[in-house]
């Protein structure tokens, strides 16, 4: 029987060599491999641990609670600022697979022990994140807005919040809240219908 996985590794394409490489590595490490998000996926009592993907300039292991691991070695790379949790090891080359392996695996088995222990990221909560002032001034304008926003779900205030924020200019802000506010107002997140 063919695993879940197997169509990533038997596309051509780049980076299959080191995903090979990764592959045998990860499952030295005892996790059930499985397909989430088209990539190769390796859980732990269902929850995820790890998974490969790759990207024009290279390919990684995903570690999904990696701000948890200790990175004895300095290779765990947070992708964006705004990323909490997850961290990355990047691959450019076989050679750079090989030469990570030990590494590489003393890693999956921390990140499958951070799991085993039920260890959690501690979150940014939505007092953390910046409220710009143009959408602050229609909170304190609107009371029905006001009272919408603040009946959300935590995750769909930071959503609208990082959203908003992310405007460089004014204008851009303005035009992005006035977009929203009728979601806001029924309750929703910027993705609902």
């Amino acid at each position: 029987m063919r695993a879940k996985a197997d169509f990533f590794f038997d596309n051509e394409g780049p980076w299959q060599q080191e995903y090979a490489a990764l592959r045998d590595l990860i499952q030295a490490c005892h996790l059930e491999e499985d397909l989430k998000w088209g990539c190769p996926c390796y859980t732990f009592n269902g929850k995820n641990v790890v998974l490969i993907h790759g990207f024009k300039e290279y390919c990684a292991v995903l570690f999904f609670k990696g701000a948890l691991l200790k990175d004895p070695k300095k290779v765990l790379i947070q992708q964006t600022e705004n990323v909490q949790a997850a961290r990355q090891m990047r691959f450019t080359s076989l050679q750079q697979v090989k030469k990570l392996a030990s590494a590489l695996k003393a890693y999956v088995l921390e990140a499958t022990s951070v799991e085993e222990a039920g260890l959690k990221v501690p979150l940014k909560q939505t007092k953390d994140y910046s409220m710009p002032e143009e959408f602050q001034s229609a909170l304190d304008n609107d009371a029905a807005l006001k009272t919408a926003f603040e009946a959300l779900t935590p995750g769909r205030q930071r959503a609208y919040l990082f959203h908003f924020s992310q405007a460089k200019q004014a204008k851009t802000r303005v035009a992005r809240i006035e977009k929203y506010i009728p979601q806001i107002l029924d309750g929703k997140g910027m993705d609902d219908e």
